[in-house]
């Protein structure tokens, strides 16, 4: 699995008030009767205990057991009572019905084409309630094709240092970020780890043609805002209506 490393230094890593960005895109785009909400790919669970700070009953999914172990613990830290399920989005059966669905932090660009795209908006279309929002972000093709080739990005800190490289990928549209980690162990000693994060993204167009195909009204923002895409547009927000 590939955040079995990652995990444990992600928080370090990641950009604290990107979590605080996509709980108000949330808040602004659900509607305001909604109480409940499954998280896709909750990872360390930093933004499921934000929505529950806010009095949403909520639930998360990730693949990764090491990244529900760290976001047990930040609940249990902050007195939240979250439900934590280990679970694949592309197998949503049976855990049942919620009134809005996340996928943050472009967790769908780690599927491997299109056809996975897509089944994992049919597995979201059926656990929603009736009238139930979806919400989920990806890269941009901008940002896919302009941005990230050769981007270098280098991270230290007593415990640890972390180095990502992103380099094309071989389809259209994809991307490939090398990540090294060299981890403290015992005393001075560092052990090092290597993961290849692949990311692939489509055309505007494409995401609204398979969630319409699904079923979903869609509408479509960028890059945090409630504003329409543009040709340099970093990330795209899709609010969708079952």
């Amino acid at each position: 699995m590939a955040y079995e490393t990652f995990a444990f230094v992600y928080d370090e890593v990641m950009d604290d008030s990107l979590y605080q960005q996509w709980l108000s895109f949330s808040l602004r785009h659900l509607p305001k009767t909604t109480n409940q909400v499954l998280e896709l790919a909750c990872g360390t669970g930093a933004l499921a205990v934000e929505f529950a700070k806010n009095g949403f009953d909520v639930t998360g999914l990730d693949l990764s057991e090491e990244m529900l172990t760290l976001a047990s613990d930040r609940a249990l830290q902050e007195d939240l009572s979250i439900n934590w399920i280990a679970g694949d989005m592309l197998d949503l059966t049976d855990i049942g019905k919620y009134q809005a669905v996340t996928c943050f932090s472009d967790s769908l660009c780690y599927m491997q084409d299109a056809t996975q795209v897509k089944q994992v908006f049919e597995g979201v279309y059926q656990l929603l309630e009736d009238s139930g929002t979806f919400i989920f972000d990806v890269h941009s093709t901008y940002q896919i094709d302009e941005v990230f080739p050769e981007y270098s990005f280098h991270d230290q800190t007593e415990d640890f240092a972390f180095l990502w490289d992103s380099y094309r990928g071989d389809s259209m549209h994809s991307i490939e970020h090398f990540l090294t980690f060299f981890v403290k162990k015992d005393g001075e000693m560092f052990e090092r780890f290597d993961e290849l994060h692949k990311e692939r993204t489509y055309p505007i167009e494409l995401y609204q043609q398979m969630l319409t195909e699904t079923g979903f009204k869609t509408e479509v923002f960028a890059d945090f805002s409630d504003e329409a895409p543009n040709e340099k547009s970093k990330r795209w927000f899709f609010v969708c209506q079952k």
